[in-house]
């Protein structure tokens, strides 16, 4: 492993921090390239439970550097409370880098995100209400402020007092709601900034620097593919580029610098929001399911809509991020189960469909096809090679392996670091 991108092969919450984790054992640097506090990853360490939106998940590494890239939009109170945390629970931060050409995501952001949701009604996308959405949409009208531009105070207020201006007459004139006081904005953000100023530099100098150097740089996404912004289920979708290229972007490297992406999909399938979902399980199976998985969002605690592995979308991550490697995680939440179904194409109509569908209305219109496998022992968490793993979930495995074309290097079978099975030693 030199420069490896780990991305979420279906909706997210795939499991990447346990896998960013796991990795980062073998890794100088880990990079944050994409998202904002909008998602979470959940690491477990020697049974103490560590919930993480923005930095890293090599952070429980104190000798690794931890970047957080120019593609992440930043919310300085989640960052300052999050340090906060880490400190709390003995975990050093001095390791932590802040791009300077991360955008900044502020309270303004976060309250047009939540009024948004609520005039759309039941045409609603489902967003975590934090303002990631308006934050990305600034960025791209190139209104937004920076992390840099809080090294030049006056400066910083008077682009700040020009983007209030704007965003207070939308929340008054168009929703009813009060505004914000520019001066309150401008002191919390420069009290964070004064705190997080020894971290911030040129990520994309460090990160290029570390891989001419010959150190082994690991990539981390947050959400997954089918919330990529362009390739998603779109409109149902994050406002970034989840999919290994966002990383390029996202940390300012150039895609001849990656040399591996591996895909971390979850045994089965999961999502929050709204959207077509082809196998979900409405019924016992699906709360089951729930209920032993502990599907619930890390960021909003929301109950996660369950259902049965689906390969036609990993298949479809396989291709729109090169992922050479497969990591499957959560193959002990199905131990127990008399029979395990995977979803290998959809039926829709009178036809087969193999691809992933960019319309939605066709997504809808799909019925998943099933094969279906002998289920396997509810108890694996003791398990230390994947030569113990029962039969028929080593025919899953196969299965999975089978219908993508893609080997799988890495099975989790608990939540802690070291219920990972390694199949190849090559990372």
């Amino acid at each position: 492993m030199s420069a490896t991108v780990i991305v979420g092969a279906q909706w997210g919450d795939e499991g990447k921090g346990k896998i960013t984790d796991y990795l980062a054992e073998k890794a100088d640097m880990v990079v944050r390239y994409q998202g904002g506090n909008n998602a979470g990853h959940t690491v477990v360490v020697k049974g103490h439970e560590y919930k993480l939106h923005l930095i890293p998940s090599g952070i429980f590494y104190p000798e690794k550097v931890c970047v957080i890239g120019n593609g992440v939009v930043l919310d300085l109170e989640v960052l300052d409370h999050e340090l906060d945390y880490l400190l709390d629970q003995g975990v050093k931060t001095f390791n932590l880098k802040v791009s300077d050409r991360a955008h900044l995501l502020l309270p303004y952001h976060r309250r047009l995100d939540e009024v948004d949701e609520e005039r759309k009604g039941k045409n609603r996308i489902g967003t975590t209400r934090r303002g990631i959405g308006p934050a990305y949409a600034d960025k791209a009208a190139r209104v937004g402020l920076r992390v840099c531009d809080l090294a030049d105070p006056p400066s910083f207020r008077e682009k700040l007092a020009a983007a209030l201006a704007e965003k207070n007459r939308i929340l008054e004139r168009v929703y009813g709601q009060p505004g914000f006081e520019a001066d309150e904005i401008a002191r919390e953000a420069e009290r964070v900034y004064a705190r997080i100023r020894p971290f911030v530099t040129d990520t994309s100098l460090v990160i290029n620097q570390a891989i001419d150097a010959g150190q082994k740089v690991l990539f981390e996404g947050a959400q997954g593919t089918l919330l990529d912004i362009d390739l998603g289920t779109y409109p149902y979708v994050t406002s970034s580029h989840p999919i290994a290229g966002g990383a390029c972007i996202g940390a300012g490297v150039g895609p001849t610098r990656i040399d591996r992406v591996v895909g971390v999909m979850k045994s089965y399938t999961t999502r929050v929001g709204d959207g077509p979902f082809p196998t979900e399980l409405s019924d016992d199976t699906g709360e089951w399911i729930r209920r032993r998985g502990a599907e619930y969002g890390t960021t909003t605690g929301r109950p996660r809509r369950c259902g049965w592995l689906d390969l036609v979308i990993v298949r479809y991550a396989v291709r729109t991020s090169g992922i050479g490697l497969l990591a499957v995680t959560r193959l002990d939440t199905l131990g127990g189960l008399d029979k395990v179904k995977v979803c290998t194409a959809y039926r829709r109509g009178n036809g087969t469909v193999t691809e992933f569908p960019a319309s939605l209305d066709e997504l809808a219109e799909c019925e998943p096809i099933y094969e279906e496998v002998d289920g396997w022992p509810e108890d694996l968490d003791r398990l230390t090679s994947f030569e113990q793993l029962p039969q028929s979930a080593r025919r899953y495995l196969s299965l999975v392996e089978d219908k993508t074309r893609t080997k799988i290097g890495l099975v989790s079978v608990g939540r802690e670091r070291t219920q990972t099975l390694a199949l190849t030693t090559t990372f």
